[in-house]
């Protein structure tokens, strides 16, 4: 009877999994209609992994009004067809343009869309050439965001998997306040903190995690380097998990020891500036709305050239994607988006702080899911 019921729950699960993925290439054909495309080649891999379900590291997919092919190499035959069963699997040989023209005319489409910023111009030109001398009649037409619009709304498991990669960045931070300590280096703390993520259940890390102290600081995207943590200096703190493929990301700036009075001001002008936002965010405001709620803080109080980079973005099965929140941003911020909030200071010379949430939109409001607590010193 065990046997049974395990078999059910899984055949009830691969239901559902078919049912979303159905929903998903729905929502994108829509999209392509509207385009007047007659197929999408798709090549960013968190795309190819949200529509068809292959976590490959190579593959194309070919979208229609009515067909969905996974185009793979001899390596990845039988991982596709497990993985993406609903999907018409097509073994291809060598470079994109020997095998695509002919693929696509074959099918009858003729207006076939592509990822602009995944093709390099290089490859868009051979397509080109070996379409025209092979006599295929079609149109390669660059494309922008049409799968990505689709992913920046998340479902509920989604949201799940992303809120479960939250709690590991979340214990790890909380992991973070018990082994950084003077004369241990920032290398030294970003394996430390890669290692507990990494044993306590996270999939390889969305990024590189950021240790920054003192001076470094105040380089939004340092890399941690051998200088040796010391007393008296800001600590910039930014990791993130990933569960099932999905991503968190986590800020989190401290004083080592007694926060100075420069520490103290700039922390609290940040801290005002996310709180703010958090608070203020609802459904429907555009992402520049929503940069321009915690940028107006910072100006005010005289550090606006000093927050040189947008408020957030969206969080999912990329560590970055849509939607973007920052100056001149028009992405509309709705229900079931995930993005982060981290506004930040940076003073060359001194150091910086940076302080984010991975947050959700819920009910026309902004539903935090980090938890790691945001104290302003470590004594």
């Amino acid at each position: 009877m065990v046997g049974v019921c395990r078999g059910a729950a899984n055949f009830s699960r691969r239901a559902e999994e078919r049912d979303v993925r159905v929903s998903r290439l729905q929502r994108l054909r829509q999209n392509l209609a509207q385009q007047e495309l007659d197929v999408l080649l798709v090549s960013q891999p968190e795309n190819r992994r949200y529509l068809s379900g292959f976590t490959g590291s190579a593959g194309w997919l070919l979208i229609s009004a009515s067909d969905a092919f996974l185009a793979v190499d001899f390596r990845y035959v039988e991982q596709a067809k497990k993985e993406a069963p609903d999907f018409d699997v097509v073994h291809v040989k060598g470079d994109l343009a020997n095998w695509l023209p002919k693929l696509t005319s074959d099918s009858g489409f003729k207006k076939v869309g592509f990822e602009a910023d995944q093709v390099p111009f290089a490859i868009y030109q051979q397509l080109c050439k070996t379409a025209g001398d092979g006599g295929c009649q079609i149109q390669l037409i660059p494309t922008s965001g049409l799968v990505e619009s689709v992913r920046a709304v998340k479902e509920p498991e989604e949201i799940e998997f992303i809120a479960e990669a939250v709690k590991l960045a979340d214990d790890a931070f909380e992991h973070a306040k018990s082994v950084i300590r003077p004369s241990v280096s920032e290398k030294e703390i970003a394996w430390e903190l890669e290692r507990f993520l990494r044993e306590s259940g996270s999939e390889p890390m969305p990024f590189d995690i950021i240790v920054a102290s003192g001076s470094n600081a105040a380089l939004p995207h340092a890399k941690p380097s051998e200088k040796v943590i010391l007393e008296n200096e800001p600590v910039v703190i930014d990791l993130g998990a990933r569960v099932n493929g999905y991503c968190s990301d986590l800020s989190r700036t401290f004083f080592l020891g007694d926060a100075d009075k420069t520490f103290s001001k700039i922390y609290d002008i940040v801290l005002g500036a996310q709180l703010t936002a958090l608070a203020a965010i609802t459904s429907g405001i555009s992402g520049d709305q929503a940069d321009r709620l915690a940028r107006t803080v910072v100006e005010q109080a005289g550090y606006g050239d000093a927050f040189g980079h947008g408020l957030g973005h969206g969080v999912g099965l990329g560590a970055h994607e849509s939607p973007r929140l920052g100056p001149n941003s028009s992405d509309l911020l709705i229900d079931g988006m995930v993005f982060t909030v981290e506004p930040g200071i940076y003073i060359a010379g001194w150091g910086g702080v940076r302080i984010e949430d991975t947050v959700a939109m819920e009910n026309g409001k902004i539903k935090a899911l980090t938890r790691a607590d945001k104290i302003a010193n470590i004594c």
